[in-house]
């Protein structure tokens, strides 16, 4: 991404309600507690989620790898783990390094070989590993944000579902979330379309931002109880390294 997005990552990931709702549903995937997890946040970005697992899951041994290094320092001081400098495409580590990784919104970037990262991945997972994905869904709501961010990929859960099992991964579910909010994601993109805009991270008025939260909030609660819509703002995956 170009240096000002991460500065603007940096400034806003820990309040907004958009990344405090991805560190929610991201957790929510993760194994209960366990002894000795090892977790690669693959394209960390200036450390948010490495930060909140800091907080909620000290039981696991976090690692992240970022490609800018300023935001790599970001990273590292504001979350306390180890961070790596380098590429998905080519990730500087042994193989069966980690029990889980994580990479959120990175497979999308212009400077990421779709191939080369999922195979990575299934390198340095250990048999028997859990890949966690975030992806934005569908390619026709790319915007100003996607070329902000250098976005040039987005899926559908079908897609992703497939790109993985490709991979050489094993059971792999798919799905979306950010559902109930999706009408109004669409009816933005639709309205910003019209006019140049900046990338859509930044912060909101206090009311809008807690709203916009409790609402994904309810949505993981349906979730919980098998309620889910087959469409939203972003897709999620779990995967296994056979």
């Amino acid at each position: 991404m170009e240096r000002t997005e991460y500065r603007r990552m940096a400034a806003v990931e820990d309040g907004m309600w958009w990344f405090r709702a991805l560190r929610a549903e991201l957790s929510g995937r993760l194994p209960a507690h366990l002894p000795a997890l090892r977790l690669l946040d693959a394209g960390c970005g200036t450390g948010g989620l490495l930060r909140h697992l800091a907080r909620e899951r000290p039981d696991i041994d976090l690692h992240g790898l970022e490609y800018d290094p300023e935001a790599a320092q970001i990273a590292a001081t504001k979350s306390g783990a180890r961070i790596t400098s380098g590429s998905v495409n080519a990730m500087p580590f042994p193989d069966a390094s980690f029990d889980i990784i994580v990479s959120t919104d990175v497979m999308c970037h212009a400077g990421v070989d779709e191939s080369s990262a999922l195979a990575e991945f299934r390198r340095c997972l250990k048999p028997g590993g859990l890949l966690l994905l975030n992806l934005p869904a569908y390619q026709w709501m790319a915007s100003a944000h996607d070329r902000h961010v250098h976005n040039v990929r987005r899926y559908t859960a079908g897609q992703a579902r497939q790109r993985v099992a490709a991979a050489g991964f094993g059971p792999v579910q798919s799905g979306y979330w950010n559902s109930l909010l999706f009408p109004l994601m669409l009816l933005h993109r639709l309205l910003a379309a019209r006019q140049k805009q900046d990338s859509d991270v930044s912060f909101f008025p206090p009311w809008q931002d807690r709203l916009f939260f409790t609402v994904t909030a309810l949505e993981r609660r349906m979730a919980r109880h098998g309620l889910t819509l087959p469409f939203g703002g972003s897709v999620w995956i779990s995967a296994t390294r056979p």
